[in-house]
């Protein structure tokens, strides 16, 4: 779970150091503003945020074929800040000519097949495909997750690790008195127990409830 100071805190820090700062607060408020696992970041594409004339989708979809549990859920581009900072992105991504295509018109000048996201040196992150010995598959990109341990980590905060962006989402969602079922559905769980395991380990600050109690 990561607090609004610290948020705040990791933002500022990430936009005066890595290779690319710019790429990296942006991937802190996707992270934490829309509930989507690493892979399925890494997996979205310029089309999946821009329709053809650039313009932005109000509403996209976690498509089947990259959400974590296979099941289509929408995504909703509506958050300022979140989209601001794609924005700001992408710009910078088409300064540095990542992914850009020679129909300048359409998807901001970028290839709409091509990766939202991507590393410094431009290349799209890359899924690691894993399976269990009951042959189940699952996938985890190490890239992505290794960025978001080293923006933890350089802002002096623990708890790197990959589901710590969406537990933000659905805590601070519930902290505003929406119910179970809707951040469910914004999640991807089949069922409200799986959400109610990610509320229930809200680190409550047992100081600030004292403080507002009268």
């Amino acid at each position: 779970m990561i607090e609004e100071k610290q948020l705040r805190h990791m933002l500022k820090v990430a936009s005066v150091t890595g290779e690319s700062p710019i790429r990296d607060q942006a991937l802190l408020f996707v992270l934490c503003g829309t509930g989507m696992m690493l892979t399925e970041i890494a997996s979205l594409t310029v089309a999946d945020y821009l329709k053809p004339d650039g313009s932005l989708r109000d509403v996209s979809e976690v498509r089947p074929e990259i959400a974590h549990n296979n099941r289509r859920r929408p995504v909703y581009w509506s958050n300022t800040k979140v989209v601001c900072a794609i924005n700001a992105y992408l710009v910078e991504c088409v300064r540095q000519k990542h992914g850009i295509t020679t129909r300048s018109v359409a998807y901001r000048s970028l290839d709409p097949d091509t990766a939202l996201f991507r590393g410094a040196d431009g290349a799209p992150y890359k899924l690691t495909e894993r399976r269990t010995p009951a042959g189940a598959i699952s996938y985890s990109c190490d890239s992505l997750s290794q960025v978001f341990r080293r923006l933890h980590l350089q802002a002096g905060i623990d708890g790197g690790h990959a589901l710590a962006g969406r537990r933000t989402f659905a805590v601070r969602l519930f902290r505003k008195g929406y119910d179970l079922r809707h951040i469910a559905e914004l999640l991807g769980h089949q069922t409200l127990t799986a959400t109610k395991r990610l509320v229930d380990q809200d680190p409550v600050a047992l100081g600030d409830l004292v403080a507002g109690v009268i």
